[in-house]
């Protein structure tokens, strides 16, 4: 009787390290009428995503499996060519080194950036949209399957800024691939260069940065996504989630993806030894569910049969 007691106290364990420890997932949807290369970037202490760069077309949505405590962001980019031979390439908006993987390179501003900090164990996510470095595309971040938490709020920039962006802040693209006009906004920081609108220097501190005529502009069309360097009051969110949705135009129709399974787009092959962990294109929400939990177990295995080899022990 006690070996069936440690049993099921060892299965309660297990099952709560997996829900609140394991299921780590980005959902990244495309709702842009035209594809998009959206890229990752994993901050200091913390592992590249299995895909750290990758094409999505009008419609489809990708999940990537994370890992507790986790930091980092992702974004957009747009207009790009790259050479399947070598994934080498460009970007109009977002490049990362051009490169098809971004591979530890940040995206090249102005670039809308989703950011996050995963939790560990109980710990809270701590999650945002920021626009500091420019915008270039509208987006939403909304936590799903929530454990925990308070405010769990969707946050994001849903308008169009590139439409109203001043003369002095546009980036504009050329006419192929319908990406002509305004492509991209520039932040006053990277359009000037001064520290006043860039927060350093004598500027570097909350008290005497302040927003700006730009920011402004920024703050008014997105009030929830960082709009400067210290717009951290209403714009920081936490939560404990056990997915975040991340959709680009997400004011376009709204469409959902078609209901199939799509191999995701390669550029080469990946060098022996790196990560080769498999990255399914989704598309109707039991696929996306039955992807995260699947996920989750991978980065748990181990776990998993350590507790095997428990129990073995326990009924031996």
């Amino acid at each position: 009787m006690a070996y069936f007691t440690t049993f099921f106290v060892s299965l309660t364990i297990l099952i709560s390290f997996f829900t609140n420890s394991c299921a780590c997932t980005f959902i990244v949807t495309n709702n842009c009428p035209y594809t998009i290369w959206p890229g990752t970037l994993a901050g200091s202490g913390t592992p590249q995503l299995p895909t750290t760069g990758f094409e999505l077309g009008s419609g489809q949505s990708i999940t990537i499996p994370s890992v507790p405590g986790w930091s980092g962001r992702i974004w957009a980019r747009t207009g790009c060519t790259f050479d399947p031979a070598t994934g080498n390439g460009s970007c109009q908006t977002g490049d990362c080194g051009g490169r098809f993987e971004c591979n530890g390179i940040g995206a090249t501003p102005p670039a809308s950036l989703f950011e996050i900090t995963l939790g560990i164990g109980d710990g809270i996510d701590f999650y945002d949209v920021s626009i500091v470095d420019g915008y270039n595309l509208p987006l939403v971040a909304v936590p799903r399957g929530i454990r925990g938490g308070t405010g769990c709020n969707a946050t994001g920039c849903v308008e169009d800024i590139n439409m109203g962006c001043p003369r002095e802040l546009q980036v504009m693209g050329s006419d192929e691939g319908n990406q002509g006009g305004v492509v991209a906004c520039k932040s006053a920081c990277g359009a000037f260069g001064l520290d006043e609108y860039c927060c350093s220097g004598q500027f570097a501190n909350p008290t005497t940065c302040r927003p700006s005529f730009y920011s402004g502009i920024f703050k008014r069309a997105c009030p929830r996504a960082y709009s400067y360097a210290f717009d951290d009051g209403t714009s920081t969110f936490t939560c404990k989630s056990m997915e975040y949705a991340i959709i680009f135009c997400p004011n376009n129709g709204m469409r959902e993806p078609a209901n199939s399974v799509i191999t995701p787009p390669s550029i080469g092959e990946r060098k022996s030894g790196e990560n080769n962990i498999n990255v399914g294109m989704v598309s109707s929400s039991t696929c996306i569910h039955e992807l995260t939990f699947s996920m989750a177990a991978l980065f748990c295995a181990p776990l998993y049969f350590i507790f095997l080899a428990y129990l073995k022990q326990c009924f031996m």
